[in-house]
């Protein structure tokens, strides 16, 4: 199985962490946004990543790969089959996916892909922007994470993976969540990227973004 794209993409990462809880193996063909590589624009006919292989299978969109592998491997299940639990579970995903990742990338792109990957400046008003944004996301999720420090059934689901995957991208703009102000969250975010599923992905980021 392949996974193309760059873990630096929270969507990339979320999926690359989902296959390390799961135990299986794939290899990364490292492509940026838009690439015209053919093997990857087979799999992603609109060049956004990640895209995926499996043999003769093609697919694009996190989403989508999950999809495919939770009902190709199902154990240990990463989406719970009680309906609230899967409901909350792609609810956190969704969250995540979308509302989080419109307000972080905001920052992520204009502090770092902008300037750093493709050579202009960033816009410093839609970062603000984006970084005022995240103070009700936050504030939420302090509301919700329960004391097992996991978001649905007190273990891990592909909502912890979609929830912490963005919070990598705004660390690397040195935007870290403060304990003082939202205890839970802090605490939670600690725990899930220090899995073997996340550590050692965002140390091999953070030293790409160091070179």
């Amino acid at each position: 199985m392949i996974v193309y794209g760059s873990p630096l993409s929270p969507f990339v990462r979320k999926t690359l962490a989902y296959v390390s809880e799961k135990g299986l193996q794939v290899d990364v063909e490292p492509v940026g946004l838009g690439s015209r590589d053919p093997a990857f624009r087979e799999a992603s006919p609109f060049g956004k990543i990640p895209g995926f292989r499996d043999g003769d299978f093609t697919i694009s969109d996190s989403t989508a790969i999950i999809t495919y592998l939770e009902a190709k491997h199902p154990r240990p299940a990463l989406i719970p089959a009680e309906p609230a639990s899967r409901a909350r579970t792609i609810w956190y995903e969704e969250f995540g996916d979308t509302i989080l990742v419109a307000a972080a990338g905001k920052v992520f792109f204009n502090r770092i892909v902008s300037p750093r990957f493709l050579g202009r400046p960033g816009d410093e008003a839609l970062a603000a922007q984006g970084q005022t944004e995240l103070g009700p996301l936050l504030a939420y999720l302090e509301t919700v994470i329960p004391a097992s420090g996991f978001l649905v059934d007190d273990r891990l689901t592909l909502a912890d993976i979609a929830v912490a995957s963005p919070f990598v991208n705004l660390s690397h703009c040195g935007i870290e969540v403060v304990a003082a102000d939202h205890p839970k969250l802090a605490a939670y975010l600690a725990g899930i990227l220090a899995r073997p599923s996340f550590a050692p992905m965002v140390a091999q980021e953070k030293a790409i973004l160091a070179a």
